[in-house]
This record gives structure tokens, C-alpha cells and sequence, in this order.
């Protein structure tokens, strides 16, 4: 089933188009990975899943109800992590989560165990400071929490590693990878590394429009060939190899990238020729940095 699905969407501001015909569905259960530029109109499209802007044409539908400006019942259906999570300072973890919940109607006695588990779940459960104290890393933590404390179908996240280390990010991505089990999560990013190591499936936006989408092994097979790196045993033998062959581009210590793979039968014929030893052939997955920086035309 798609928990959310945004169909022939666009967005102006005045005479600005930041969107145009912008069309994809998110399964439920997956992570998924909304990948663009910075300014390439993400939030855009998250503030309007989130009924914060109009739509200027196409329809948004989460879980099936379509979403209005304004006061939006699907709501009710969603969880929200902004680029940067704003909380009271004063407040500890366990009391802001149990704010969270008195606020938005729990049942208390439902708040101290959901406080308490989702503590756990984002690594925070021993920490009793206040949270004017926390790191980066523990602010999107805890605000992770937050955003799935009402046990929402779906959970945004808009840019949430974009400022952390790689320790952080990395334990930030774990959760997100975690939550799946219980939500369907929308990634918002510009970092391609994070989108290779949790989500199921994603788009790119470029220029306002879906420039690719798909699975990662979908999108990686959208490059026509792939690169081959070629190692050689000897010094000698990989100087002779780029002088016969001047298109290969160093790789390292006696090695070369070939990204044009047609020309691989005729490199192996004159290593053969020559008897030259190798020390490794490979052939280079489609890293999606490469794929994205093809479709910008970069």
C-alpha cells in the first residue's frame, strides 16, 4: 500500500515556480529517500504534505485521504522532524516527551511507557540533564522521539543529518532504519551516502521536476555502463598501459578507472599480449554522486 503518494504536484510562488509536475508514491514500511540540492524545493514539498503551503496544482494524499491547507486532518497521521527541532530548554527528555503527550491527548497512563520506550529506542533513556545542554546529535535524537511519539503512519524528516558528525549521523540513520518497523519514513536529503546506506527506494528532484526514482539498484542501472578498475602488479607495466592507453584515469598505486567499459576487451588483449601481471580487475558500481551529478549536468 502507498502511504503516501504526491500526484502531477506544482508550486509557485508568484511568478516563481519552484515545482512542476512533481509525481511520486512512498510504500509503507520503506524508507524513503527525497534527494535534491540544496533549494531544490524538499521542504517545499514537505511543508505542503504537511498542509503548511497550498498546492498550486496536482493532488497529496497520505494513507489514502488527501491533504488540505491548513487545518488537515491527516495530520493526525504524521510525524515531524524539521532541519532543526527547536525545544524547551529547561525540560529534561522525560518531561518534554511527557509534554509531548499531555498536549496531544495521551492517556496517561499510556505516557510514561511510551516516554520511556522511545528513550530507549533513540539512546537517550540514561541522559537527566536538561536539554539546553545537548549536542546537535542529541537534539535531532530526542526529536526524532518526539516526532514518533502519537505512533504516526508516516514520519518526515526534513535534512536531519545535514549538520551532525559522521559518529552522529550515523546513529541517526540507525534509528531512522529502526523506525521503519512501526512507520514509513520520508528522508529528506542532500548527502548521497546516507540515502545508500538506509532507504528502499527514492527520487531525485532537479529543477523542480523528478529527475530519476526508483530503487537503488533500479537508479544505479539507468547508467549505461559501468566503470572498471584495473590494477597491475608492476610500476613498469601500468606506465606502459597508460601510455597505450591514455583515456584510463589513475586510480591509486599502479591502478586505473576505465569508465568507458567497451573498451575493455582491447586493454585486456594487450595485457595479455604483453604477459603483464594484474593484480585485480573490478568493475565499479554506479555510485548514486555520480549518477545525480550526470542529471544536473555537472
Amino acid at each position: 500500500m502507498e502511504m503516501l503518494t504526491l500526484n502531477h504536484v506544482a508550486k509557485n510562488f508568484g511568478e516563481k515556480q519552484v515545482l512542476c509536475d512533481v509525481s511520486f508514491s512512498v510504500p509503507e514500511h520503506t524508507v524513503f529517500g527525497f534527494v535534491g540540492q540544496n533549494g531544490a524545493g524538499k521542504t517545499t514539498a514537505m511543508k505542503m504534505i504537511l498542509g503548511l503551503l497550498t498546492v498550486s496544482k496536482g493532488e497529496i494524499t497520505v494513507d489514502g485521504m488527501p491533504v488540505r491547507y491548513g487545518n488537515t486532518p491527516t495530520n493526525r497521521l504524521v510525524g515531524y522532524l524539521p532541519d532543526v527541532p527547536e525545544f524547551y530548554p529547561y525540560m529534561t527528555p522525560l518531561e518534554y516527551l511527557k509534554f509531548c503527550g499531555e498536549i496531544s491527548g495521551t492517556p496517561a497512563r499510556e505516557i510514561k511507557s511510551r516516554s520511556e520506550e522511545l528513550l530507549r529506542l533513540v539512546g537517550l533513556d540514561k541522559e537527566k540533564h536538561r536539554i539546553k545542554g545537548f549536542s546537535r546529535g542529541m537534539k535531532q535524537r530526542l526529536g526524532v522521539a518526539q516526532a514518533l511519539f502519537g505512533r504516526p503512519k508516516l514520519l518526515i524528516c526534513d535534512e536531519p543529518t545535514s549538520a551532525l558528525d559522521p559518529a552522529g549521523r550515523k546513529e541517526l540513520l540507525d534509528i531512522l532504519t529502526a523506525a521503519k518497523e512501526e512507520t514509513t519514513v520520508l528522508f529528506s536529503t542532500h548527502i548521497l551516502s546516507d540515502v545508500e546506506h538506509i532507504c528502499d527506494e527514492m527520487a531525485f528532484l532537479h529543477g523542480g521536476k523528478i529527475a530519476l526514482q526508483g530503487s537503488l539498484e533500479e537508479v544505479r542501472k539507468i547508467r549505461k555502463a559501468s566503470a572498471v578498475t584495473v590494477e597491475m602488479e608492476r610500476r613498469e607495466d601500468a606506465c606502459i598501459l597508460r601510455q597505450a592507453f591514455p583515456f584510463l584515469k589513475s586510480s591509486g598505486k599502479n591502478s586505473f578507472l576505465l569508465e568507458e567499459a567497451e573498451h575493455l576487451p582491447k586493454i585486456l588483449h594487450f595485457i595479455a599480449d604483453r604477459k603483464s601481471p594484474i593484480i585485480r580487475i573490478e568493475r565499479q558500481e554506479a555510485a548514486l554522486e555520480d549518477l545525480f551529478m550526470e542529471v544536473i549536468g555537472r
